[in-house]
């Protein structure tokens, strides 16, 4: 019997469309779907739409709509998303849907009905109200200050700065979120799941340890159970109780026996992956029941690390305590930032909306792979560079992989009719160690290092297409007698090339479906690309698989407001010659560097620009550019992981250095500068170089080079 998989990612709530985030979640969950079905396993991938709670509830009145329909006409959208970037979801559901009613209620019922007792406790607890909109406020529109690390404006259930869960009443100077007003606490009675019970805590405290979570994101749940004291002297008390209730006016699931009280959306949320699955096994016919008694039953949730705090501590303890199966692993990935680690606005030119994406006729596969090439099995934020992206894409999926079957394909079906030939002896060792690697590259797809799956299958592109440099088919085309050799090169291109699609189809499924049909073969599988094709297959007609990125799309995309920079503008150096000086002003040969000196200016105004010592880690020329030379800088920035962070710059610099007499040295640069979209990519700062402004005076560009003892990071004061 094949492995039974249960697969989800977070339900996005369901008050707008997707934004980016979402979709490499997505993308994520669906590349590790679509790989464990590729090895034969049986899988069920749902997800639904967050529907309940008091912002929909908001939103939809202000929009003049019932929150049902306001939520339908978010879900109406969102099948041009998945279905645009190839997402393989088997069901996709409503956690306003009766199954969710059903289960959540009777979930609740089995917490409170426990034979060991009951983890349900009412309490009459002094809650914040809005006097100006007359209604308790859900935790989510009480902001304040953090009682724990004292971050502004944070929401009032927990810090998304430190992690601290809390009650609203916790928080440090409170305000309405929604009229701005001070709130008053009036009394009400809420249910709690007693979350501090000492079977809650000794069950989580194992469950949390004992391999479900990465590392990292373990021994940050870790810290939650103990009490400790905090960088401002107060303690933390370890796991607390969760208020499972909300007051009416609310939008969500009745609680049972419970009039006016209803549960608190975090509670039924998750639910909603249940439901989901529930759902869709009644669709089939299939009884929900029977399918989660499986003991062989596996269960995997993906989500963002905003949401840790309810999928490792609240979902696994009210499964558990309801008699239900606990998750095998809970997968949490990091924030994706866009050029840079800048946040998007549409403003400044940053934002990645991803149906305008799509709009643009930009391949979807694109950004499925951009994406998986960064993606790790850890929980550390990616960023989508424009520049990166393009280059990565351009050179990775066209100059590497679509050009082994360009350079191959058309001698095939013009010389051979299209049927390929034997085998040489050095195509079939280059063959054999492609094949070999399948069962590393599996094992990477498995423990989702898709980064690195990518990077092991671009080397063997690498070293496929150095193979058809060496034996340079267009070169034997023009050769008497040599039709042998040229079907048997072009064979072993066409045959290595259908070994790296297979590699590639859980992050490419649709250019993998093309090369299918292209092939002229069954779908491919990990299982079948050890065997080789049958003798004299015949392959059909090529057409060109994919494009390449164009800047102009990248700039339509970003929706710039900014003029795209030019060469010139990148420029350290201004152009040679200089305008002749006023009547009565000095002229260029009479002033420093044949430039007046620039106005005076204060030490306030000097402190706003941010010097720091760079070194130059790589430097190379910019294709199409005479001038520019592409810098990749240590600024003695770390990212989350320790690891530094490197930054790009664009230096027209080129006449006066060569790209490796600068790999190592130290410069000075602007730190603070914000970052340019340019012609040629992405420019984040610039390094600091002197010239005189006539170079038929002086000639020369001179790089500023810090005495040696400088290091990385120091700021030039």
């Amino acid at each position: 019997m094949p492995r039974q998989l249960f697969v989800t990612t977070a339900l996005p709530y369901a008050n707008a469309g997707f934004h980016i985030g979402h979709m490499m979640e997505y993308i994520q969950a669906d590349i590790w779907v679509r790989y464990q079905r590729m090895q034969g396993v049986a899988i069920d991938f749902v997800c639904a739409d967050d529907t309940h709670g008091a912002p929909i509830m908001i939103a939809a009145e202000k929009a003049g709509q019932t929150p049902q329909q306001f939520v339908a006409d978010i879900a109406a959208g969102r099948k041009q998303y998945l279905d645009g970037f190839h997402i393989s979801f088997d069901n996709w559901h409503s956690t306003d849907g009766p199954e969710n009613h059903e289960l959540a209620r009777q979930i609740y019922r089995d917490l409170r009905d426990n034979p060991d007792g009951s983890l349900i406790e009412i309490r009459t607890i002094a809650q914040f109200f809005d006097p100006e909109k007359n209604m308790f406020l859900p935790d989510r529109f009480i902001k304040g200050e953090c009682p724990k690390c004292h971050a502004k404006d944070q929401y009032g259930d927990n810090c998304e700065v430190c992690g601290a869960v809390y009650a609203p009443t916790d928080l440090i100077h409170p305000y309405s979120a929604l009229s701005g007003a001070t709130p008053v606490l009036k009394d009400s009675e809420h249910y709690f799941f007693k979350l501090s019970d000492a079977r809650c805590v000794d069950f989580l405290a194992k469950w949390t340890q004992d391999g479900k979570l990465q590392l990292e994101v373990a021994n940050k749940v870790k810290e939650w159970f103990s009490v400790r004291t905090n960088p401002d002297g107060t303690q933390s008390e370890g796991l607390g109780d969760w208020d499972i209730s909300r007051d009416a006016p609310y939008f969500g699931i009745e609680i049972p026996d419970a009039p006016g009280k209803y549960f608190y959306v975090w509670l039924d949320a998750p639910i909603g992956y249940l439901a989901s699955l529930k759902n869709l096994l009644g669709k089939r016919g299939l009884d929900y029941d029977a399918y989660m008694a499986n003991p062989e039953l596996e269960q995997y949730h993906f989500i963002g690390k905003d949401i840790v705090t309810f999928h490792t501590l609240f979902w696994p303890a009210t499964l558990f305590f309801s008699g239900r199966k606990t998750p095998d692993n809970i997968f949490v990935h990091g924030f994706l930032t866009v050029n840079n680690g800048e946040k998007m606005s549409k403003s400044r030119g940053t934002g990645l909306d991803p149906l305008k994406y799509l709009k643009l006729g930009m391949n979807p596969e694109w950004l499925r792979y951009y994406l998986a090439a960064k993606l790790s099995a850890r929980n550390e934020d990616i960023d989508f560079n424009a520049h990166d992206f393009m280059a990565r894409v351009n050179s990775d999926l066209i100059g590497k992989y679509i050009n082994i079957a360009s350079r191959a394909a058309g001698f095939l079906t013009k010389r051979f009719e299209g049927r390929l030939g034997e085998v040489p002896e050095d195509g079939a060792a280059l063959l054999h160690q492609l094949r070999q690697q399948s069962d590393s590259i599996e094992v990477l797809y498995a423990a989702r290092e898709c980064a690195k799956a990518l990077r092991e299958t671009m080397l063997l592109a690498d070293q496929v297409n150095a193979y058809v440099d060496t034996n340079k088919p267009w070169d034997l085309a023009k050769q008497t007698g040599m039709d042998a050799r040229l079907q048997g090169v072009c064979t072993v291109c066409i045959k290595a090339f259908r070994v790296l699609t297979c590699y590639l189809k859980p992050v490419l499924p649709e250019l993998a479906r093309q090369v299918e049909q292209f092939l002229n073969i069954a779908p491919l599988s990990f299982a079948n690309v050890r065997e080789p094709l049958p003798a004299r297959h015949v392959i059909g007609t090529y057409q060109h698989l994919m494009q390449r990125v164009t800047p102009e799309q990248l700039d339509a995309l970003f929706e710039s407001k900014q003029t795209v920079a030019t060469v010139e503008q990148a420029q350290v150096a201004p152009k040679t010659g200089s305008k002749p000086a006023p009547a009565g002003m000095p002229s260029n040969a009479d002033v420093p560097g044949g430039e007046a000196l620039a106005p005076t200016i204060g030490i306030q105004d000097f402190a706003k620009i941010d010097l720091r010592i760079a070194k130059i880690m790589h430097c190379e020329a910019v294709e199409d550019s005479t001038k520019l030379l592409r810098l990749t800088l240590d600024v003695g920035e770390k990212d989350e992981t320790g690891q530094p962070r490197l930054r790009n710059v664009l230096s027209g610099i080129a006449s006066a250095y060569r790209p490796e007499e600068l790999v190592g040295k130290l410069t000075v640069m602007v730190a603070n500068l914000a970052p340019r979209k340019m012609k040629f990519g992405i420019s984040e700062g610039m390094v600091l170089a002197a010239n005189h402004a006539d170079e038929a005076t002086a000639p020369g560009i001179y790089l500023l080079n810090p005495w040696p003892g400088a290091q990385p990071g120091m700021r030039v004061h």
